[in-house]
């Protein structure tokens, strides 16, 4: 995918102020300081459009950046941030619940795991409700280049056993830094768009 253009639109906290111009939306989960904002970055060759921070739970809003005037990717907040107060994660939890939901626009949802630590009961979770909603799901293995070849081919299988309920069409390393899977997920949203 070339990336002509990038622009930060607004962040929402209200599923009613979501952008009303129907163009189609991905959207990017994952736990606080799984390296979800390194990944949107990566991913439009960008260093600081979503932001990224050593303190987890930055991600509270529902963040739009449109991409080449012709469509969305939505930064989701961060779940399982436990410094977070009880009423601000749920108030995250309800604002995620009603955009996955009710977003008519949405064709995806690209959800992040650590590569060295694999999918948390919240990870689980979320993939459960997506696989109810019928929401197709892009699982990227973040953070990869922090483990060896042989030592991420095993995780890879591990995870792939451990959700072969989900009907995942593969899980996919990647890595901000080196750039790994940067074109194996953006083939995968490009063929989300399509429909």
């Amino acid at each position: 995918m070339k990336i002509t253009s990038v622009e930060f639109i607004k962040s929402v906290e209200n599923i009613d102020h979501i952008p009303k111009d129907n163009l189609k939306e991905i959207a990017f989960a994952g736990r606080s300081n799984v390296g979800k904002s390194s990944l949107i970055n990566c991913l439009l060759n960008r260093k600081k459009i979503a932001k990224t921070s050593s303190t987890p739970g930055k991600t509270r809003l529902l963040n739009y950046f449109k991409i080449n005037e012709k469509f969305y990717f939505v930064d989701l907040p961060g779940y399982g941030f436990a410094k977070a107060s009880k009423t601000e994660r749920v108030h995250w939890q309800r604002l995620i619940e009603s955009f996955l939901t009710q977003s008519p626009n949405l064709k995806g949802v690209v959800s992040i795991i650590d590569s060295r630590i694999g999918p948390t009961k919240l990870d689980l979770q979320l993939l459960e409700w997506l696989k109810n909603l019928n929401i197709p799901i892009i699982l990227a293995a973040t953070k990869s280049d922090k483990l060896s070849k042989s030592a991420l081919l095993n995780q890879v299988r591990k995870y792939s056993n451990q959700l072969s309920d989900f009907k995942l069409k593969k899980i996919t390393p990647f890595s901000a830094i080196s750039g790994t899977g940067k074109k194996e997920v953006w083939r995968e949203i490009a063929i989300l768009m399509e429909h």
